[in-house]
């Protein structure tokens, strides 16, 4: 059983075209702040093409230009980046920018933010650098009674795009419990393409014996699968890079393989996977549509202007 949708999303796709037009506009090298998007296969195939991958700024040349991964980045990012005279294409996706400004909006008028999301992972570094004195990160429903707040009637709460709705939603409960005018989001902060794989791996864990998620491991969506997997009635799941790192014998006794992928995952190491089922008895997949996608969203205005400027340049 194959999940649908699956794989790339609109704001992932958006900040791998980034980088590939850029390196065909500037040509190599091109310079990103940490991963583009979270995945092995993509990553290193940029590499491949001319993209050098650093952690920081400080890394990157004086004068070079550097592309922001689509985790988005701390106002503190941007004004190192200016300080060195970079050039700088912000590939962060819209969804990210929209919880950033709700940061900046609520801290503007004075509430206690409460982020939910995971220490350590770009994207909430990024949303907390936009206003730390009013931030407080909340790692799930365990951190719920250590959290103080000034004021629990000027209390909101944001979080990670790609978290567990079912989980995030466990931890507003307990959080609206302790403070019971917390405010929502002005919008769902969990973006529409995480949503929609969760509920897509939803309906094929109920009848998948083993369920098989393509992703890397450092991708939280990708990793959140495998837990809504397992929590709505798949016997085994378990996360690969790609086919290679499938073990045999997941397959012992199992009738039924259900196959999804995370945000950020091309759809060819799906196509692998399920080429790798067929080579062992399975037979075809069958699609399970819980959603359709049309989302696009538009490059970068630093790119835009560029490629702009070098047709009219050409006419």
């Amino acid at each position: 059983m194959l999940a649908a949708p699956r794989g790339y999303c609109a704001g992932v796709d958006r900040a791998v075209v980034t980088v590939e037009k850029a390196l065909e506009h500037h040509g190599p090298p091109v310079y990103v702040r940490k991963q583009i998007v979270h995945n092995k296969h993509v990553v290193e195939t940029l590499e491949r093409r001319g993209a050098i991958f650093v952690d920081d700024t400080d890394e990157v040349p004086e004068g070079a230009l550097v592309i922001f991964s689509a985790h988005g980045v701390a106002p503190a990012v941007h004004e190192a980046a200016h300080r060195r005279q970079l050039r700088t294409i912000d590939a962060t996706c819209p969804l990210v920018t929209k919880v950033h400004k709700e940061a900046v909006r609520f801290a503007t008028d004075d509430y206690d933010i409460l982020l939910i999301g995971h220490a350590g992972h770009e994207e909430v570094e990024g949303t907390a650098g936009e206003a730390p004195a009013h931030i407080q990160l909340v790692n799930g429903p365990e951190d719920v009674d250590q959290v103080v707040v000034r004021d629990p009637e000027r209390v909101v709460w944001l979080s990670q795009t790609t978290l567990s709705v079912d989980e995030t939603m466990t931890t507003v409960n307990l959080l609206r419990k302790k403070f019971p005018q917390l405010q929502d989001p002005p919008s769902d902060d969990i973006c529409y393409a995480t949503q929609n794989r969760q509920v897509a791996v939803k309906k094929i864990a109920a009848e998948s014996d083993l369920v098989i998620v393509v992703g890397s491991s450092n991708s939280s969506n990708s990793v959140r699968l495998v837990e809504v997997a397992l929590e709505h009635g798949a016997r085994a799941s378990y996360r690969v890079d790609n086919v290679g790192e499938i073990d045999e014998t997941w397959l012992d006794g199992v009738g039924t393989v259900g196959v999804t992928s995370g945000a950020s995952v091309p759809e060819i190491l799906v196509q692998e996977v399920l080429a790798y089922l067929t080579e062992r008895g399975y037979g075809q997949a069958e699609e399970v549509v819980t959603a359709e996608e049309d989302l696009l969203f538009s490059l970068p205005k630093e790119l835009r202007r560029d490629l702009k400027a070098a047709r009219a340049a050409q006419a």
